[in-house]
């Protein structure tokens, strides 16, 4: 059976004033199911293309923060106390911070967790590259 999911790609941007960006991975909801989850990978290198003075250990603490509200539990503060379709809402709210999600998208699958391990994959690498995309989560904080 095919239930509705929502995803949102994670992105950080190092500098909010200029608005560039590199995904880093995608986040998706399915209410039916309960399901929430992540899949990020960070490639340092295209950060430091953007900024080469932001320091990666910083943006993996927020991926870290990010990823525990994702989850849930005492561990992430209050948030973490939410119900998953709350934590999603409160994830892909508009902010101007380094770790900000895209506009929340829509589709439907009868697998959640193999819908993620596909989008990360189709949208966790660079445009115009070719051959199979990096693993997921082979980086993630």
């Amino acid at each position: 059976m095919r239930e509705l999911f929502e995803y949102a790609v994670i992105r950080i941007v190092p500098r909010v004033e200029r608005g560039e960006f590199v995904n880093v991975g995608v986040m998706l909801y399915c209410q039916r199911s309960r399901y929430l989850d992540l899949r990020c990978r960070l490639d340092e290198g295209r950060l430091g293309v953007l900024d080469p003075y932001l320091d990666p250990a910083v943006v993996v603490a927020h991926l870290a923060a990010f990823r525990a509200v994702c989850c849930g539990g005492e561990q992430a503060g209050p948030a973490g106390r939410l119900t998953a379709g709350e934590r999603f809402r409160w994830l892909t709210a508009p902010r101007s911070t380094v770790v900000q999600t895209s506009p929340v998208h829509t589709g439907l699958t009868g697998d959640p967790e193999a819908e993620l391990d596909r989008l990360a994959a189709l949208l966790g690498r660079p445009a115009g590259t070719a051959g199979p995309p990096p693993a997921p989560d082979s980086a993630t904080p």
